[in-house]
């Protein structure tokens, strides 16, 4: 199915597709960052908006972790360009939407949609149609655009609150997809939820290299405290596992380390670890190109040639990845996209995938598979 970006675009930002006229408010600073608010008339998108068979909740439009991979870029531009029309900037805003690039305006500006806890429990009200397909067995995803726990959490703390509502709803399916430690605050109300629902935590960890990590995502959680992290949330047992996502070919798909971070976030309590390559949208490359131009210029021609006319890496080097990751699940006791140890398989057959030992493409330190 594929997503109407417009009807995403007017569902983020209501009440700007609206024009009503009003100015976004500042309602925070810190350092470089401006916080708005940009209350929502609806928080809560179907699946003919996510395009993917579930329901969407995203707090925050913008992220102050600036990954350089970051594929959400676009709807923040489209309220950029909405709150110009309407005449809904203040003087700094409108000099940053005329002046600053739209990637890094992504990260200065971040709008706080501050009233989302109050508009999702009018939504899911007993016996209205977003509920009882709820119960049914759609799921809820929170943060599938933008880190629910970004730095702007701390403050605002919309996702608590929006968690607060679910806990009042039993037999929901949820799910939360972030790379901050910052969710281990919420492990009280995590907690209520997990009781009487399905709630599954996907921390998001592309590199255990520390250095690697903070070129990749430059304001983002060390990966050492997202494994911290992920550890004390399995501790009061929910169910959390680790999103090796996106793999960034000749970047962080150095074999040794991957086995590393699998390794090592299985020993934390993991109970899964999914991983895909690189896609890059239209609006994701204009950031992410140049960025390896700056930072990886070697790989530069690469990239511009394997994405020339595809959002995803070549199909050899995707097929290489998965079976990599296949057998590293098999080895350390997870379940990943195609290996789920608590099947029913032959007890002979898991034994021996598990001791077969992984032996990665013979590429030098990377996956260097055909792009």
């Amino acid at each position: 199915m594929r997503t109407n970006q417009a009807l995403v675009q007017s569902v983020l930002f209501p009440e700007l597709a609206r024009g009503n006229g009003r100015m976004l408010p500042v309602i925070g600073e810190q350092k470089d960052i401006r916080y708005h608010s940009a209350p929502a008339k609806s928080v809560l998108n179907g699946p003919e908006v996510t395009g993917m068979g579930y329901w969407s909740v995203n707090p925050y439009v913008g992220c102050a972790f600036g990954c350089s991979y970051c594929y959400a870029r676009y709807a923040h531009r489209y309220a950029m360009e909405r709150a110009a029309a309407k005449d809904a900037m203040d003087v700094e805003l409108a000099r940053d939407f005329a002046e600053m690039p739209p990637w890094l305006a992504f990260e200065r500006h971040i709008f706080v949609k501050d009233n989302a806890p109050q508009v999702l429990r009018k939504t899911l009200r007993h016996g209205s149609e977003k509920h009882r397909a709820l119960i049914e067995g759609d799921s809820i995803v929170i943060g599938t655009a933008t880190d629910p726990y970004q730095p702007a959490e701390r403050k605002f703390r919309v996702t608590r609150g929006i968690l607060e509502t679910l806990a009042e709803h039993p037999d929901l399916s949820v799910a939360i997809i972030t790379k901050s430690p910052l969710i281990t605050r919420d492990i009280d109300v995590l907690s209520r939820i997990n009781r009487h629902s399905r709630l599954s935590i996907h921390l998001t960890i592309t590199t255990i290299d520390r250095e690697l990590a903070r070129r990749v995502e430059p304001r983002a959680p060390t990966p050492e405290s997202r494994i911290r992290a992920l550890a004390r949330v399995r501790e009061a047992g929910i169910d959390i596992g680790v999103n090796c996502m996106p793999v960034l070919p000749g970047i962080t798909d150095n074999p040794s380390q991957l086995e590393e971070l699998v390794k090592r976030v299985a020993a934390a309590g993991a109970t899964h670890v999914y991983s895909c390559a690189l896609r890059l949208q239209s609006t994701a490359r204009k950031r992410y190109l140049p960025w390896i131009e700056q930072e990886f210029p070697h790989l530069a021609e690469r990239y511009r040639n394997t994405y020339a006319h595809d959002h995803n890496a070549g199909e050899k080097y995707r097929e290489g990845l998965r079976k990599f990751f296949d057998r590293l699940c098999r080895k350390y006791g997870v379940r990943g996209w195609s290996y789920d140890p608590t099947s029913d398989a032959d007890e002979n057959e898991s034994a021996d995938m598990i001791a077969e030992p992984v032996t990665p493409p013979r590429y030098d330190e990377q996956l260097l598979l055909p792009l």
